[in-house]
């Protein structure tokens, strides 16, 4: 591997051993002090961090800036390229309300959006919310929610100006350009408008930055008089809003990831309580869409483990009620359920693979919208309007670019509303998009999407990025993306590995790879590499694993268990310190993703479990491939300590291997830079160090 001329020195971590006993267990901690005692303010004014801390993530930035540095033409030319296939003055289809219709776009050179609307059946558009402009005294600018009001008179909208997810909503006003005095701080940046588009509903996020409560805020006045209209109890339970289908409601919606529960606001009445749908049930979840009297449910009640679809009458909603309209089907997985007022429409997946389903309310006759490619992603986009028989849908492959429809529900006519240009070009025949099925040690058979270029030589001398997630039941779509053509044109091979924890195969895969079973996701990862390398695609040592947050958990697992495979990992944002992080009930994320991996305060198996295979505490002194590790200092999800806690262990324990190199961006959280062009920044140096673990960044 080419290394840079004067590579600094690793830095060495101090050892400041933290030892505790938990169920008779002792674990000692030599890096818990990387965690600022005073993490919560560290989130809303970053520059308070311990001197010791800052002296420490700055070290371990100059050393990898010192071993990848001698990449920087190569990033250079990679932003190029990735900027080159943008459409620099893109803009959304633009979606009817009313006699409007809305749109985003961005200016060319722009890094952040522009919303405005034009005339329903076009004309000039207007701007309301100019995002470059907002953005321009910030080092950190990130659009939360934009939503108008009923009357089309004003905009609500939010924005984070630290990277910390605490999201200001402020309102707009379209007649003078201007926004009105009302501010409203450290929401979770979505609003729902009263009918009367005098007062608002929003989630604030406590101290802790959990969303529990829900305020109404009366245009005019200030926070501190808002009105509690809700509030969570249990501190596992998040809590959201949104607009029911017909927009008749406000939807609170409250759950964790295994038990769900829904509440009304009549938006006609905003000062009534909220009305419970269904009392909350442990491991039943539901989400619900409206229609006249009667309610559409989207539940796994009664053990339909992939979902299935329920009737019940608003005026009496619990679940005693319910009747199955669609009814449970096993190995398709509802994904989710749209309505409109003459129409039902349902997005399914059966074998990793979508489909969207639509169901005439009148006849009940049903019919599906078919595709044709091996593996590709789908996904309906919404409406304004609820008296309507269009349904958008967007459409594409790894190898077929956006597109956008509007679907006639009753003539079963397609429009192409809109193909994401490439600027630079794209010409999808010189790409293959292909899948073979992995066989887990287990015997599951696992999806693998796969990207080359064609006329690849299957002789297991190319390159492979294998890219995994594989936690909360997230399916990992098989869609297109314009920077991936970066490695591919350089002769990688791009896979995704669609395994068990997330619901690419159905929500019992994803039940399968969580808690007790976790290590079947990592397993399964290892045996898409092996797949892939039995079939030819690439050889051992040639492949770089990439994961992001929970899938940074993926990648950390499958060093310790298969590190031999990969000449490099790549690990962003990596949620590596399960043990500890679940441990801490005060941090955002712990109480709320205990149903997701155990919890080891209460449970000695839960903590087994974790510690069994924690990415953290098993590292062990053996050779390791090229890692790195990537985290945000304001990151509420998974905090900057446990990267850097990870790569200060790996560093002091490995036998051989590496580097290892840990990059803490010290002005953004979770998402990495805010900027859509900043952000091909962070885009190229994965992309550099996979061309480099493969030994072909000089190339």
């Amino acid at each position: 591997m080419t290394q840079a001329k004067t590579p600094s020195k690793p830095p060495v971590a101090p050892r400041r051993p933290h030892s505790f006993t938990r169920h008779g267990i002792a674990v000692t901690d030599d890096y818990a002090w990387l965690k600022d005692a005073k993490w919560q303010e560290v989130l809303r004014d970053p520059k308070i961090l311990d001197p010791d801390i800052r002296k420490y993530l700055d070290e371990e930035n100059v050393y990898t800036e010192s071993l990848l540095g001698h990449t920087a033409p190569l990033q250079k030319t990679l932003v190029g390229e990735m900027r080159g296939r943008i459409k620099e003055d893109d803009s959304s289809v633009p979606s009817a309300d009313g006699p409007f219709a809305y749109f985003r776009r961005f200016r060319e050179g722009g890094q952040h959006e522009l919303f405005g609307r034009m005339p329903r059946d076009g004309g000039e558009g207007e701007i309301v919310l100019d995002g470059d402009a907002l953005a321009k005294d910030h080092k950190y600018f990130k659009f939360g929610g934009s939503r108008h009001s009923y009357d089309h008179k004003l905009q609500a909208w939010s924005a984070d100006t630290k990277g910390s997810e605490y999201f200001s909503i402020r309102v707009r006003d379209w007649a003078t350009g201007k926004d009105l005095d009302d501010l409203v701080e450290e929401t979770d940046g979505g609003v729902v408008w009263a009918a009367d588009c005098k007062s608002f509903f929003y989630v604030k996020l406590d101290d802790n930055h959990r969303p529990m409560q829900v305020w109404r805020h009366k245009l005019g006045t200030k926070q501190a008089d808002d009105s509690l209209v809700y509030e969570e109890q249990d501190a596992g339970w998040f809590t959201h809003l949104h607009e029911s289908t017909s927009g008749r409601f406000c939807v609170i919606a409250g759950g964790d990831h295994e038990t769900s529960e829904q509440r009304l606001i009549d938006l006609a009445h905003p000062e009534a309580p909220p009305r419970l749908v269904a009392a909350r049930e442990d491991g039943v979840q539901y989400s619900l869409a409206d229609r006249g009297d009667e309610l559409f449910i989207l539940t796994n009640a009664d053990d339909a483990i992939d979902f299935k679809i329920v009737t019940a009458p608003l005026g009496s909603p619990e679940r005693k009620n319910w009747r199955d309209l669609i009814p449970y089907r096993p190995g398709i997985y509802i994904i989710d359920l749209d309505l409109y007022a003459g129409h039902l429409v349902r997005l399914e997946r059966a074998n990793a693979l979508p489909s969207v389903v639509i169901r005439d309310l009148a006849t009940k006759d049903e019919h599906a919208i078919a595709f044709d490619e091996a593996a590709y992603s789908l996904d309906t986009m919404g409406s304004y309007e609820f008296e309507t028989t269009n349904l958008r849908f967007a459409y594409s492959s790894m190898t077929t670019p956006s597109e956008v429809y509007d679907y006639d529900m009753v003539k079963r006519t397609r429009t192409l509303r809109k193909r994401q240009e490439i600027p630079s070009g794209h010409n999808v025949a010189d790409y293959v998009t292909t899948r073979i099925m992995a066989k887990a040690q287990d015997g599951a058979e696992v999806p693998v999407s796969i990207l080359h270029r064609r006329g690849l030589n299957l002789d297991g001398t190319a390159p492979l990025l294998l890219y995994g997630y594989g936690s909360y039941g997230m399916a990992m779509p098989a869609s297109f993306s314009a920077n991936r053509l970066s490695l591919v044109d350089r002769g990688f091979v791009y896979a995704i590995a669609h395994i068990r924890g997330g619901a690419d195969k159905g929500w019992g895969w994803y039940l399968d790879g969580k808690r007790e079973k976790k290590t079947n996701s990592f397993d399964d990862f290892a045996a898409s590499a092996r797949a892939l390398i039995a079939a030819k695609y690439t050889s051992e040592k040639r492949i770089v694993g990439h994961g992001g947050s929970a899938g940074g958990m993926l990648m950390g697992a499958v060093a310790n268990r298969a590190g031999e495979l990969f000449a490099g990992i790549v690990a962003e944002v990596p949620f590596v310190d399960v043990l500890n992080t679940m441990l801490d009930d005060t941090l955002p994320l712990t109480p709320p993703e205990w149903p997701e991996w155990g919890n080891p305060i209460e449970s000695e198996k839960d903590f087994r479990t974790i510690l069994s295979y924690s990415p953290y505490d098993n590292v062990a002194a053996k050779d390791y491939p090229a890692i790195l590790a990537m985290g945000g200092l304001t990151d509420p999800r998974v905090t900057y300590w446990e990267p850097a806690k990870w790569i200060a262990r790996l560093r002091a324990t490995m036998s051989g291997g590496g580097p290892v190199l840990l990059r803490t961006n010290m002005g953004a959280g979770h998402g990495g830079a805010s900027g859509r062009f900043d952000r091909l920044d962070e885009v190229a140096i994965v992309y550099a160090f996979a061309l480099w673990a493969a030994g072909i960044a000089e190339a």
